[in-house]
């Protein structure tokens, strides 16, 4: 599914002619393994995948050239935070990496004064194994020493799991996140303005519901579905309907992993945009993210902080430190 996900073009091994996904996974069902069709797929050197489809094999650049086995070590990212000026990041996983929450725990105490990490568990688990996940989450957390928690929606559909992730079903395991006091980064998405919508309306609920716990939406927006090619423009009625002014709602500012294709780096016609967020939610709820290390097919980890860093000439100072890396000091209790 990660591959068919990101935004790279695909060729045909044989001649480099361009071609697409549709011979690995129907496009109509990407998210669904219903999706998939008969087709041998496996990863090779230097960040690509390919797959064969009727003796045709196909090739696709899903991650940076430069990774060996589709890995990216903690020593890797260290190096690039240590060019780029950056003193600390937070680490997740997602389960087409096939990293487990202890190798996020072993890369955060290589280097505990520079990393921090997510727990994550099956969410699609969550509803008819409430117990075992529970179990699986506190067990990250308070032996592991993980920091807080990544919730990804978009499982739900991938395993058939109907349930809405703000029903009964869920309630204990929300209840026990709850009870653990760490903060939850949800990565939510929908293929329909109407769909994302409700979605942003869940959040809010949900929010309602668990005021004290902190929220991270991460990868911001949307974003796909506010552009037209020319511009970028996040409607006033997504505004009202995400949590925006709930005191705990935070949300990422990641635009380079989706619409890097669009436009030419520093990504001019997200600017206003990015002004917009400031205007309506102000700095305390902003956060600078990278998505590392997918969105270095594009930009250097050190363009990814440059684009804020450099180009948002409306922030005042005190506040870009506040986008740039205060806020997540607060949210993760560093002070």
């Amino acid at each position: 599914m990660m591959a068919t996900a990101r935004q790279q073009p695909v060729w045909r091994k044989n001649d480099r002619s361009p071609d697409d996904s549709s011979g690995l996974v129907d496009p109509l069902h990407s998210w669904e393994f219903e999706g998939l069709r008969n087709a041998r797929f496996a990863d090779v050197d230097h960040g690509k995948v390919e797959w064969d489809v009727d003796g045709e094999t196909y090739v696709k650049q899903a991650l940076p050239t430069h990774l060996q086995n589709l890995t990216y070590s903690p020593e890797m990212l260290v190096a690039e935070m240590d060019y780029a000026g950056v003193d600390m990041a937070l680490l997740h996983r997602t389960p087409y990496m096939s990293k487990s929450n202890k190798y996020i725990a072993e890369c955060v105490q290589a280097f505990p004064e520079r990393l921090q990490g997510l727990a994550y568990v099956e969410d699609w688990l969550i509803p008819t194994k409430p117990d075992a996940s529970i179990a699986k989450l506190d067990h990250a957390i308070n032996v592991l020493g993980l920091h807080g928690y990544q919730f990804m929606r978009h499982h739900l559909d991938l395993y058939g799991v109907n349930d809405p992730w703000d029903g009964p079903r869920f309630s204990p395991f929300w209840d026990a996140v709850e009870s653990l006091g760490i903060p939850v980064f949800f990565t939510l998405g929908a293929g329909t303005y109407e769909s994302y919508l409700d979605e942003m309306k869940r959040l809010r609920r949900w929010m309602e519901r668990y005021p004290d716990v902190v929220v991270v939406q991460t990868h911001g927006f949307n974003w796909r579905l506010f552009s037209d090619g020319t511009s970028l423009e996040v409607p006033d009625e997504v505004y009202d309907a995400a949590p925006t002014d709930h005191p705990n709602y935070h949300i990422q500012l990641l635009f380079a992993v989706f619409l890097q294709r669009r436009w030419s780096y520093p990504l001019a016609e997200v600017l206003p945009t990015l002004e917009q967020m400031w205007q309506r939610m102000g700095p305390s709820k902003l956060i600078w993210g990278t998505d590392i290390p997918v969105s270095l097919l594009w930009w250097t980890y050190r363009q990814n902080l440059e684009y804020i860093a450099s180009y948002a000439e409306f922030l005042p100072s005190s506040e870009m430190e506040l986008i740039l890396g205060g806020n997540m000091k607060r949210i993760m209790g560093l002070g």
